[in-house]
């Protein structure tokens, strides 16, 4: 009864010196020491909040109908213009192009289809400016943002990095303000889209109430490979046209009508081993032609990049329970205590969609064996894969614009995009869904014949022919 006839005159008259506070009642004291401690974090965050990122939106681009490549026109090409092309080069080419799970409706850069292919610097600044304005234009079209409202830009692109560069030529394009930041990300290989996400994030940390401006693309004018190496030919038969530009803000105003926050980002980087340093390696073959060498490693250290990624990513997903089996296994494994299989969390119950980069069939297939995920969770990347093949960084938007073209978007859902490449490096961006997304939207690549999709991949069978070189320290 003491506390409830204990008045706060009481507490004001008591309260003359420190002393007095041997007065308050131990039940009232145990209290404020509550409030106090469940409150302070609550009114920290209100002094120094933290700005979140929003998605406004996104756009791909879509080349035109011209530049479809069939695998029999490309055969065919090769055949009429590949003047170093052996017949077991083109053999292998067909071989690989049958089971790498792209459809006849990829895109090939404009300067490759010409009589014959003009694969010189200036196509491939043509390539460039039209997949980055088509994107950008688009783009700002959907969102009614103003260029000179853009305070920050990052282009990441891995094989062609012209004079001025490609963030620059965006800059030019649009008349942007003498402020802005400017950055061009290269030599990143795919996992670039998600590092300049991760840039951008960083950076509207400390520039308050602006726009950022990515822009995720790849070159495949001037980086077709002319020789018959094998372990290089890879790029040829899988790499395809495309981009995409992506607005991001800081604005509270802005959440209102973004479609996603940014919740997590985690990078991660296994280059200092030397077989994942080389397992994607630009250089010359024997006979000086230039091309990217894709070795007998890759899957291995893709999937150890992967691991190191999820290592990070999992206590920030992860119910407690399974953070401590994650844990226990990955130190027993390190540690040589036994010989046991990794164990891999369930991420489908904490993600409601799974954006992977597209890389290739068999990446895709090593991916869903060993996290489990569904043919449904699958379907978004292994339909980009089919319909606009690997367009490096920028397929995992594809990827999400298929699922907001199916209508599959919900408010509230959880979306998961990971991204790998050379280096080797893992990236993943985790976003909560702040709207249902309309899956009517006009400006979507997959909306004239999303209708179509999913194609059934059981035709695409046999094992993939992987006859890469031996990485360079084995």
């Amino acid at each position: 009864m003491l506390l409830f006839n204990f008045t706060f005159n009481d507490l004001n008259d008591r309260l003359t010196s420190i002393n007095d506070l041997k007065f308050i009642p131990f039940p009232l004291i145990f209290i404020i020491m509550i409030i106090t401690t469940l409150l302070f974090p609550f009114i920290l965050k209100l002094r120094n909040p933290k700005p979140s990122t929003y998605l406004v939106d996104f756009s791909c681009y879509k080349a035109k109908c011209s530049q479809k490549l069939p695998k029999e026109l490309m055969i065919q090409r090769m055949r009429l213009y590949g003047y170093d092309y052996n017949e077991e080069s083109i053999n292998f080419s067909e071989k690989l192009l049958e089971r790498s799970g792209l459809g006849p409706s990829t895109y090939a850069a404009e300067a490759l289809l010409q009589e014959p292919p003009n694969a010189c610097l200036e196509e491939a600044r043509k390539e460039a400016e039209a997949v980055m304005f088509g994107a950008v234009d688009e783009l700002l079209t959907k969102t009614g943002v103003k260029a000179g409202e853009i305070g920050i830009v990052v282009v990441n692109c891995s094989v062609f990095n012209p004079v001025p560069s490609l963030s620059a030529m965006i800059v030019n394009r649009y008349g942007l303000r003498e402020d802005v930041l400017s950055y061009n990300l290269s030599g990143m290989g795919c996992t670039a889209g998600l590092a300049a996400i991760g840039l951008a994030k960083q950076l509207l940390k400390v520039h308050h109430n602006t726009y950022a401006l990515v822009v995720s693309t790849e070159n495949n004018t001037e980086n077709v490979y002319w020789g018959n190496n094998r372990a290089m030919l890879v790029t040829n038969c899988v790499f395809r046209v495309g981009g995409a530009a992506i607005l991001l803000s800081n604005r509270p105003s802005d959440r209102l009508l973004a479609k996603y926050e940014l919740i997590h980002t985690v990078h991660t980087h296994t280059a200092g081993s030397d077989t994942s340093y080389n397992c994607i390696f630009q250089e010359e073959d024997s006979q000086g032609m230039k091309g990217i060498t894709i070795t007998k490693d890759l899957i291995a250290e893709a999937c150890r990049a992967i691991e190191a990624n999820l290592t990070t990513l999992g206590p920030l997903l992860l119910p407690i329970s399974d953070q401590l089996l994650f844990a226990a296994n990955y130190l027993i494994r390190k540690l040589h205590l036994a010989k046991i299989k990794p164990y891999i969390p369930n991420f489908r119950g904490c993600v409601d969609h799974f954006f992977p980069h597209v890389g290739g069939k068999p990446v895709l297939d090593d991916l869903q064996k060993n996290l489990k995920f569904s043919e449904y969770y699958m379907e978004p990347s292994r339909m980009t894969l089919y319909r606009f093949g690997n367009t490096s960084s920028s397929s995992i938007w594809y990827e999400m614009a298929y699922s907001e073209a199916k209508g599959r978007i919900k408010k509230g859902d959880r979306v998961w995009q990971i991204a790998f490449g050379s280096g080797f490096k893992c990236s993943s961006a985790i976003w909560r869904v702040i709207k249902t997304i309309d899956h009517h939207e006009r400006h979507n690549p997959w909306s004239d014949e999303i209708d179509a999709f999913p194609v059934n991949m059981a035709i695409v069978n046999g094992s993939f022919p992987y006859f890469f070189e031996q990485s360079k320290n084995s």
